[in-house]
């Protein structure tokens, strides 16, 4: 028999770089559309239904919040969350055809058919400030989906629009932040098993600090601990055939 070939170990995690003096603006599920920012956030790039499955609007008024959550209703997901102008799928059935080259955990995926997304759920790290936030890429933004030289290539942002904005942040990541309708802030990508317990780990069926299956690195842990067995039985195989 052949010896197993070698996966990549996703128990490694990546050092990603950091994307430096970016304009983050604030956005939210359900915010309406306007003359300036003329797409609804009722829909998700990844979710027709976001606003529903979220519970509701996720109004940024401070009067209508309490922690770092709406009054009005718990979330059914993370209201920690954000929005990075690209996206790895063009449709239900097939992925942009750069993802495969560009995203550094591509290898990771969970659900690795045709137009299944790798991006959605991902963690990211923002600092504003001496204030440190993590939340889950959720949407597509701001003002365009297919900017991947920056937001995997270190290019800066192509978008021109509101002060040349690089990520959109949710009401609860502004308020951990402390910061205004915009600022600047530096962020990154961040593997699962380095994000601490905080704030953005207390709600949400999208979240794996309640659904620890929900880890987007856990099936490709899971194959690489099946190699490492099927390994293991190789060598155990051939010592036993030379005796």
């Amino acid at each position: 028999m052949h010896t197993p070939r070698a996966p990549k170990n996703p128990f490694q995690a990546i050092q990603y770089p950091w994307r430096k003096n970016i304009t983050a603006t604030v956005f939210w599920i359900g915010e309406k559309p306007t003359a300036r920012n003329p797409t609804p956030n009722h829909a998700s790039s990844w979710d027709t239904k976001w606003q529903q499955n979220y519970g509701g609007y996720d109004n940024p008024d401070k009067a209508a919040r309490i922690g770092y959550r709406p009054k009005a209703f718990t979330p059914r997901l993370n209201p920690f969350y954000i929005a990075l102008p690209f996206n790895d799928c063009l449709n239900h059935r097939t992925h942009h055809p750069v993802a495969h080259r560009v995203i550094p955990w591509w290898h990771k995926r969970a659900d690795k058919r045709p137009g299944k997304t790798a991006c959605k759920g991902r963690w990211v790290q923002i600092v504003h400030g001496r204030r440190v936030c993590y939340a889950q890429w959720e949407d597509c933004g701001p003002f365009t989906t297919n900017d991947w030289q920056y937001v995997f290539g270190g290019k800066r942002p192509k978008n021109e629009h509101n002060n040349g904005a690089g990520i959109d942040v949710s009401p609860a990541v502004r308020d951990f932040l402390g910061m205004g309708w915009s600022a600047k802030v530096h962020w990154r990508f961040i593997d699962f098993s380095q994000v601490p317990r905080g704030a953005w780990s207390q709600y949400g069926s999208n979240n794996p600090f309640i659904h620890a299956h929900l880890d987007p690195d856990r099936q490709a842990k899971k194959e690489y601990m099946e190699y490492l067995k099927r390994l293991r039985d190789e060598s155990y195989r051939k010592k036993n055939s030379r005796r």
